[in-house]
């Protein structure tokens, strides 16, 4: 399967966009629908009982795929022969995973003094057999810029997983319906990929590939798990010394300001990295492909993230209820961390596509310790001292990611700082705006009427700063054009087999 890049690359990487856009915009809805119900049906500490299991065996999970997802999309060319292979190298990984989460369980509740959480643990085991099943599928899709169906996908699993948890908690299981949710999940997803790819695997077959594939993957695998324990390692010490009710509301908040930029660098991510895959041997054209990409990204995510720190208590009550106000604290402190997010992930499309995923792990082997003892700092002041310091050092180590990230890849400190800069200016000026036709109007409206109007006000400064005062008409026009012709000039390809 060659996947040398061919003229219509702009094209397909326009459609991949707008489809996986559209279905994390609909697996977005689903999510903050469920987040919303079982916020009303499901205690703090409810969340927080399943966090504490979720956050440990979330690191068993890094191992599901053993990076060779990845491997599969980035390969310049592959055989049946070798998608074989890591296919069943997947499903030993998911059963092995199976095993050891039902094996420890005991000892994750022995380390919090919970003993609810030995069934909890041993019940998400299953979770991995089932990702083990559809890891080569979902890559093959993706491989294929099958993003269309990708979308489908998600949305319909997303669907099943929200209807099982949402019936469960209405059913009066408590915790059990966040865990029979995370198993729906995985499920759907493997089904509905087997259905999609129609590709049965053949017998595995060993070759000098197949040990480059899994060092690749390897990799991508350590690095994967060093930044989950650097972003994660805080939910443990909040679970294991103040307790479920506390990691219920740090966890809940922290999830419901990071959902949307997950979804956006999730949909623009997976695109961005098959498609400057394929054209990793031509360095003017990834430079080019990946800062428009880039710069995508941060002016969609700048204002959400601007927002959702401005009116934090309002978002709070209303998406959550006033059970989990202590949460708007967390939420507001939370927003820095997850713009800085916005500003570095895009570079592990740059340094995967580039084969530089030895860079990316010493990125995330520095980084890992920064945050770590950041959170240790907080500890002491509960889940708003962890969430300040954890905002902190993020903002402190911003410049130098990028400045490590970008080096001998072609692109310069002053590409990013052009790329960033306007989005960031008209973010500014749209908080402040915001802010003060809030403080005006804080006697006169309620708190939906000062969301409501709080954020057109924000949206309508930032696209006339960013579009007009700024310049940037053109170029999303442009962008409306491309996708018009990417929509209505032709259809998603038809699988093709590897």
């Amino acid at each position: 399967m060659a996947t040398d890049a061919s003229p219509t690359l702009k094209h397909s990487m326009l459609r991949g966009g707008v489809a996986k856009l559209c279905g994390q915009g609909l697996n977005f809805a689903l999510r903050v629908a469920f987040m919303v119900t079982l916020a009303r049906l499901l205690s703090p500490r409810d969340f927080g009982l399943v966090a504490m299991a979720t956050v440990i065996t979330g690191i068993y999970g890094l191992f599901s795929t053993a990076g060779l997802s990845s491997a599969t999309v980035q390969k310049a060319t592959i055989t049946d022969e070798q998608i074989s292979t890591l296919f069943w190298i997947n499903v030993l990984v998911g059963l092995a995973l199976t095993a050891v989460t039902v094996v420890s369980a005991p000892a994750i509740a022995m380390f919090y003094g919970e003993p609810r959480l030995l069934p909890i643990t041993a019940a998400l085991a299953a979770g991995f057999a089932f990702t083990g099943l559809g890891v080569q599928h979902i890559a093959l899709l993706q491989r294929s810029l099958r993003y269309f169906a990708i979308a489908s996908i998600e949305t319909l699993s997303q669907l099943v997983s929200t209807a099982v948890g949402i019936g469960l908690a209405f059913a009066g299981y408590g915790y059990w319906a966040l865990i029979a949710a995370s198993l729906a999940l995985p499920a759907t997803m493997t089904i509905c990929a087997w259905i999609a790819v129609r590709w049965v695997p053949s017998r595995p077959c060993w070759n000098a590939d197949i040990g480059a594939m899994l060092r690749f993957g390897g990799t991508i695998t350590v690095n994967n798990l060093v930044v989950y324990l650097g972003y994660n390692f805080e939910k443990i010490l909040l679970g294991r010394i103040w307790g479920p009710e506390a990691l219920g509301l740090y966890g809940r908040a922290y999830q419901l300001i990071s959902m949307p930029t997950d979804y956006l660098n999730g949909a623009i991510g997976s695109v961005a990295f098959s498609a400057l895959s394929r054209i990793q041997e031509e360095p003017a054209k990834l430079k080019r492909y990946f800062l428009k990409g880039y710069s995508l990204t941060v002016s969609i995510t700048v204002p959400i993230t601007v927002f959702c720190g401005l009116f934090a208590d309002q978002i709070i009550l209303i998406a959550l209820g006033p059970e989990w106000s202590d949460a708007a604290e967390v939420f507001r402190l939370l927003a820095p961390t997850v713009l800085v997010f916005a500003i570095i992930n895009p570079f592990s499309w740059l340094l995967l596509s580039l084969g530089l995923q030895g860079r990316s792990l010493k990125v995330s082997l520095v980084l890992a310790p920064i945050v770590m003892g950041a959170y240790c700092v907080g500890l002491p002041f509960g889940p708003n001292g962890v969430a300040l310091a954890y905002s902190t050092a993020m903002v402190l180590w911003a410049t130098p990611h990028i400045l490590w990230c970008i080096k001998g890849t072609g692109i310069s400190f002053g590409d990013i700082a052009q790329a960033l800069r306007q989005p960031l200016l008209a973010g500014a000026v749209a908080a402040l705006g915001a802010w003060f036709l809030d403080e005006v109007l804080d006697a006169q409206l309620g708190q939906y009427g000062r969301l409501i109007i709080g954020g057109a006000a924000m949206v309508g400064l930032y696209f006339l700063f960013l579009l007009i005062i700024f310049g940037q008409k053109a170029v999303y026009i442009d962008l409306a054009k491309g996708l018009r012709g990417a929509i209505f000039g032709g259809v998603e390809s038809k699988a093709s087999t590897p």
